[in-house]
């Protein structure tokens, strides 16, 4: 059988079950009490509610949430049961404390979005990579003689069947190292939420040995049901951490920009100003020396003048007869020393206008000693960044959470196949390899949902007897059927 047409097995099945469900109103209602707020984590939260004997509820099962109180109702995830108490996701705020509220599962929801996935991986071949699990398929279509088989080893499909736990994590996490250090982009999967942190720990307790920085490449999909694990702080891990955490530093840088860019148009203008004051003042204290070199030249004139006036008398006759030759006696010198007096009066009032000019000027010319490094320092930067324009649309735009380009970024993600199958995200996010730990305990949709996401490998690990025990790889009559 190809992996095509046991897709379309188990898509038709979860449709029909889907069906089954709606028509049967399987999803009743349950009250629950003693609901209490356990950790908030940038737009998540997880509440502690207290179930009713007897009820489990699935992890990854999406529900409702009805408060008694005036609350609206709000959309949640299950996380984790222990006994009676069970851990809820949700988005929006219920308070601190609920003594009561209704939860109202959704299972035909999910298998909806399930079914719904594995019928895109048929209709759009070309947005989905069906090569691995092409590998995958005799395994699931076979589970009762898949457990009797050695384990497998090829470049597309490796099995690593191993009983001891922490034994079988360890050599998971030597192999994402090998698969980082060589540039894969890894999708972890673990049958629930506790394994899934455990996991997460153990190798990022790893990376850190090797002298990798775990939290660049880690990434925990939803929230953490413990603080630690192996040693290691889950919540530094969290895929919604690490996306508040981003957007708030870009927040925060965003708002820096602005306040640069602001103080860069404030100083712009101001440096104009006096940058033209600047160019008047040298002007005028051009005019200024201009008038000072003239009026020493008159002086040094009128000393001349004044000192040939007192000795004229005395002058040898041939050197008066060659001045009056000149025009030089003593009526036209004292002319050109009254002409010298006059003209260094009227330069000595323009210098005086000079001055009071260049007193006025100085002042709003003067630039304080800190605005002009202050000012070349911002220019810079605003070039490097790419103009005024560039982030003129950079502060325009608006700042929406890309959840999925965070997510690339990310170099190995740890979740659970539900959310694989469920969430609308991974539809559009892809993977070079495909380690599901304990896959027998995975559902078989789920971990071809999941295996249509890799491009190039997949790994299963777990127990090898688990794959009978557990039944999750088991087909119903209504597959089997189909398949046929």
């Amino acid at each position: 059988m190809t992996a095509k047409a046991l897709i379309d097995a188990w898509a038709s099945h979860l449709e029909a079950e889907r069906q089954q469900l709606a028509d049967g109103g399987l999803d009743t209602p349950i009250s629950v009490t003693n609901g209490r707020l356990v950790q908030t984590v940038g737009e998540l939260r997880v509440y502690e509610f207290t179930l009713p004997a007897r009820v489990v509820l699935p992890a990854d099962l999406p529900l409702s949430i009805v408060p008694t109180d005036d609350l609206e109702p709000t959309e949640g995830l299950v996380l984790h049961q222990s006994g009676p108490v069970v851990q809820i996701q949700v988005v929006d705020t219920l308070g601190t404390m609920l003594s009561e509220a209704t939860l109202v599962p959704d299972r035909a929801g999910w298998l909806e979005t399930s079914a719904r996935r594995l019928q895109e991986m048929l209709t759009q071949p070309d947005a989905y990579h069906l090569g691995p699990a092409d590998r995958l398929t005799p395994l699931l279509e076979e589970p009762d003689t898949a457990g009797l088989t050695p384990a497998t080893a090829s470049s597309v499909l490796t099995t690593i069947w191993q009983s001891d736990v922490p034994l079988r994590h360890q050599r998971l996490a030597t192999l994402a190292i090998e698969l980082i250090r060589a540039n894969k982009r890894i999708l972890l999967l673990s049958p629930d939420h506790r394994t899934a942190d455990e996991l997460a720990g153990t190798i990022a307790r790893a990376m850190k040995a090797g002298g990798l920085t775990y939290r660049t490449w880690i990434s925990r999909y939803e929230l953490a049901l413990g603080a630690q694990a192996s040693g290691i702080g889950l919540l530094e891990l969290g895929f919604e951490a690490q996306m508040h955490q981003f957007y708030a530093k870009s927040r925060a840088e965003k708002a820096s920009l602005r306040k640069k860019y602001e103080r860069f148009r404030e100083l712009t203008p101001i440096l104009a100003y006096k940058g033209q004051k600047q160019r008047d003042l040298d002007e005028v204290r051009l005019l200024e020396w201009r008038l000072l070199t003239q009026l020493s030249e008159l002086q040094t004139k009128v000393k001349d003048v004044t000192a040939t006036l007192g000795e004229y008398e005395t002058l040898p006759l041939l050197r008066r007869l060659s001045m009056q030759a000149f025009g030089k006696n003593v009526e036209s010198l004292r002319q050109y020393q009254r002409y010298y007096n006059a003209h260094m009066a009227d330069l000595t009032k323009e210098l005086d206008v000079a001055k009071t000019r260049i007193d006025e000027l100085a002042p709003e010319a003067a630039i304080p000693t800190d605005m002009r490094p202050e000012f070349e320092e911002l220019k810079e930067e605003i070039v490097k960044l790419g103009g005024t324009k560039k982030i003129r649309e950079l502060l325009a735009a608006e700042e929406n959470t890309n959840r999925q380009a965070f997510i690339q970024n990310r170099r190995l993600v740890v979740a659970t196949p539900a959310r694989i199958a469920s969430d609308s995200l991974f539809s559009r996010v892809r993977f070079d390899v495909l380690i599901a730990d304990d896959a027998p305990r995975m559902p078989a949709p789920s971990l071809l949902a999941a295996a249509g996401l890799v491009r190039e490998r997949i790994v299963l690990s777990g127990r090898q007897e688990d794959i009978a025990t557990a039944g999750c790889w088991t087909r119903p009559r209504s597959v089997q059927s189909t398949a046929r």
